[in-house]
């Protein structure tokens, strides 16, 4: 098959001004009120709300805790996890108090709203179940917290306006941490009756060589005689073509029009158009739309794999909860971008939203930084894997939950599969087959162009059920062993690893005796960083690799998971303190764990890669046995102890393990230094890398990951905070207290160590290190200039850093 393509007491009133111009826009960002209360005439229009909270949106009231074990606690058999009895889960949804009702209040004035305007509110998600009110009014309603959804307010419109939310989160509602709140952006848009429709323009590149381009724009739009002209902008700005219509099919313009030398789109050149939409009634411009889209095509076909442009290759993808960490839920587009800043540096060049829908921000992202979507759906149909999951509203809502997905997201050229769920327990019988089919013809209806596929989990019942061969990609979550059989019986000639490994690691544990295990735990409820530690139903990334290296019908792999995510602490389900997981290349502080360097050592095809681990200070182990990895792209490299060579190893295929690690297994821990030198294939060393054993902690280290900050009241810089000795060397078992001050044009946003025992609150200033590091967050305000962040620690001399921000 071929598819193209907190708190401060203040009364806000906002009042927005309308232009002349056809749209206007408005963010509704600040001068929210909150309360976590069930009050049910918050709703009305005179409501005293004074004594609430003042936020800002996106907000997640429950990220700000405290961790508690009670708080959701569940007694359940993990299915999917092969639990047959029920136990008690105390951190499975994070122990973080999303539960409950929660109300949003918002007063805004619209200066001169005509009669021949409409007003849209628009929301980007909302946890959850949403009552939403203007005026004392209900305008709707919606039951799926990740969606997107948007109301008609224009007939409940006043002179002074008065906007409520009632949001209520169930428990026993998801298998990791929701966010609650108004956790995405909320936005009114001021338009034309007459004009285009929202969410209405659809952008497809049908035809696409070397020379040429065909770009279709399907346009619905609400009125008669209308003219639509489209143009299309290059990256700098420049018009390359122009159509103009009269024409209506139904209430939608079908344009047609070519762009010559055509620059495609792909995650090493992501290069983006802009379509620019005018709307015109009689000569008068009516409406006005931006859309940015990409050039491209895609193609999945048997025995061959998938191609993007032409071209043949794998996915080199990762899964991403929808959590950033220590802000929890919240939306933060420079929180974004530095995940995926992290991920690129790796070769990461995919995304799976798991397991719901994405963020616009971040599929905004995706189309600029080079990363190609699989957007997910659901994590439920209509059967139950949580008590109050998604099963309750899956038969009353799925189609408009698909339909909303698709049309919001579908211009965005990052976009190139969709998945209509994950592990379903629908997998079994004639019914899910009928439900598969069901959103799988949606999908097709909404979107021809990108084929859907379903994650997986019970392979075997799906290929006796047709489960897996009607789906357009047939996605596999583990079963390894099950690979080969799943190819031949299922016929689209291929296999998608739509969710892999699910190995298990702690950023700078080590744990011995150095062995493959599956379930470990440890009384310290932390998992070992050799990397050799996994789930019952999961495996080494090793095996993955030996997959999509040596099958070429395996078309790519999406790992579970980039970076680490609040809830789901597996292996440690049933164990208390410990709340977040321990799955992701990356921890929860988005450090990265040893594991990043294995997978980079394989996917970053530009830069070389050379890391060695464990640390090196192991006081009380001297003379034990205490092996050495190296992650390397490169073929040999040669060990030392302090100058002493421990031998050359080179990749081989005796085992998966030798294949893609070098491993030292019989090392002698002694203090000093250890060494490794690489080797190109003609045998000439050319680079190396070395660990020392430390002192004790003596200074406290600061750097900034990113160097220009934008003046906006919501850029984040993201500092990492490490401790040396007295002759500069990391104290990679540090656990140092730490306090934070922040001044200048700046404020405090939050701390995380990636210790998924912990239960300090992000918000507090002040935090342990844990492996010797953490992240500290700045937040910018809306002034330019510059902030001071101050880090100090009892015995430590104390780390300071400048950080500035401009007018963006």
């Amino acid at each position: 098959m071929r598819f193209s393509y907190f708190i401060v007491l203040v009364v806000v009133l906002s009042t927005f001004q309308l232009s002349g111009q056809s749209r206007q826009v408005i963010d509704l960002k600040e001068g929210w009120k909150f309360s976590k209360e069930n009050i049910q005439s918050a709703y009305e229009k005179g409501f005293d709300d004074t004594k609430w909270q003042v936020v800002s949106v996106p907000h997640d009231w429950a990220i700000y805790g405290p961790f508690d074990k009670e708080i959701d606690k569940q007694t359940v058999a993990i299915e999917q996890n092969g639990e047959m009895e029920a136990t008690e889960k105390t951190g499975r949804t994070g122990a973080l108090p999303y539960i409950g009702d929660g109300w949003y209040r918002k007063s805004f004035k619209l200066s001169d709203v005509k009669a021949y305007q409409k007003v849209l509110l628009t929301f980007d998600s909302a946890m959850s179940q949403p009552k939403v009110y203007v005026n004392g009014k209900k305008v709707g309603e919606w039951n799926y917290g990740y969606n997107y959804f948007y109301f008609d307010i224009t007939n409940v419109l006043e002179k002074d306006n008065v906007l409520a939310v009632h949001l209520t989160n169930q428990g026993e509602s998801s298998r990791w941490y929701p966010g609650a709140g108004l956790y995405r952006k909320v936005q009114l848009i001021v338009k034309n009756k007459e004009s285009i429709d929202h969410w209405g323009t659809f952008i497809t590149t049908p035809l696409v060589s070397e020379d040429v381009a065909k770009v279709n724009v399907k346009t619905n739009v609400t009125g008669n005689n209308l003219e639509l002209i489209t143009t299309i902008l290059d990256a700098d700005g420049k018009e390359v073509a122009s159509n103009g219509t009269t024409t209506l099919f139904d209430n939608q313009f079908d344009q047609n029009i070519l762009v010559s030398n055509p620059n495609l789109w792909s995650p090493e050149s992501p290069y983006l158009y802009t379509a620019v939409l005018k709307l015109y009634k009689e000569d008068k411009l009516i409406d006005e739309i931006f859309t940015k889209f990409g050039i491209r095509t895609i193609a999945y076909e048997a025995n061959k794999g998938f191609s993007l442009n032409g071209e043949v290759r794998k996915f080199k993808g990762v899964c991403l909860h929808h959590d950033l960490g220590p802000i929890g839920a919240a939306v933060n587009t420079s929180a974004l971008r530095r995940q995926l800043r992290i991920l690129k540096d790796m070769g990461v060049d995919a995304i799976r939203s798991s397991h719901n829908m994405p963020s616009l921000e971040q599929l905004e992202l995706c189309d600029e930084m080079g990363f190609m979507f699989l957007a997910e759906s659901f994590d439920e149909w209509a059967k139950a894997k949580v008590k109050n999951g998604y099963h309750q509203f899956f038969e009353a809502d799925v189609e408009k939950d698909l339909v909303n997905l698709i049309h919001a997201t579908r211009n965005h050229p990052c976009i190139v599969m969709w998945s209509s769920g994950n592990e379903v327990p629908d997998q079994f019988g004639a019914e899910g087959v009928k439900r598969a089919k069901r959103l799988q013809d949606i999908f097709h209806r909404e979107d021809p162009t990108r084929p859907v596929t379903v994650g997986m989990d019970r392979v075997a019942q799906t290929m006796k059920s047709g489960f897996g061969a009607l789906l357009d990609v047939p996605g596999l979550n583990y079963r390894v062993h099950l690979y080969e059989e799943a190819f031949e019986k299922f016929p689209q000639g291929f296999i998608l690893g739509s969710e892999t490994a699910s190995t298990v690691s702690s950023r700078g544990i080590y744990k011995f005796p150095v062995e493959k295990a599956s379930m470990k735990q440890y009384d310290d409820f932390q998992c070992s960083s050799y990397d050799l530690e996994y789930c019952s139903w999961s495996n080494l990334p090793d095996d993955d690799f030996v997959l999509q290296d040596d099958k070429p019908w395996v078309i790519g792999e999406f790992v579970w998971t980039g970076f680490d995510y609040l809830g789901e602490p597996t292996p440690y389900d049933d164990k208390w303190p410990s709340r977040s997981s321990y799955f992701g290349i990356n921890d929860l502080a988005g450090l990265p764990k040893d594991r990043f360097y294995l997978y980079r050592s394989r996917w970053n095809t530009q830069d070389e890669t050379l890391h060695i681990l464990p640390h090196w200070n192991w006081e009380g182990r001297e003379g034990e046995t205490t092996p050495v990895f190296v992650y390397t792209s490169y073929n040999s490299t040669e060990l030392f102890v302090n100058g002493k060579s421990m031998g050359i190893k080179k990749k081989n295929h005796d085992t998966p393990q030798n294949r893609y690690r070098l491993m030292w297994m019989d090392v002698k821990y002694e203090p000093g230094t250890l060494k490794v030198v690489a080797y190109d294939d003609d045998g000439n060393s050319v680079e190396e890398q070395e660990i020392r054993t430390a002192g004790k902690p003596h200074r406290i280290i600061l750097e900034q990951e990113k160097q220009e900050l934008k003046a906006n009241g919501e850029d984040l810089a993201f500092v990492r905070v490490s401790v040396v000795d007295k002759k500069g060397n990391p104290c990679s078992t540090a656990t140092n207290q730490l306090q934070f001050k922040v001044a200048g044009n700046g404020t405090y946003r939050a701390a995380c160590n990636g210790d998924a025992t912990s239960l300090e609150l992000f918000h507090l200033p002040t935090m342990k290190l844990f492996s010797g590091q953490l992240v500290v967050l700045v937040q910018t305000t809306k002034e330019a200039g510059d902030i001071q962040l101050k880090v100090s620690g009892k015995g430590l001399k104390m780390g300071q850093i400048t950080l500035k921000s401009v007018i963006p």
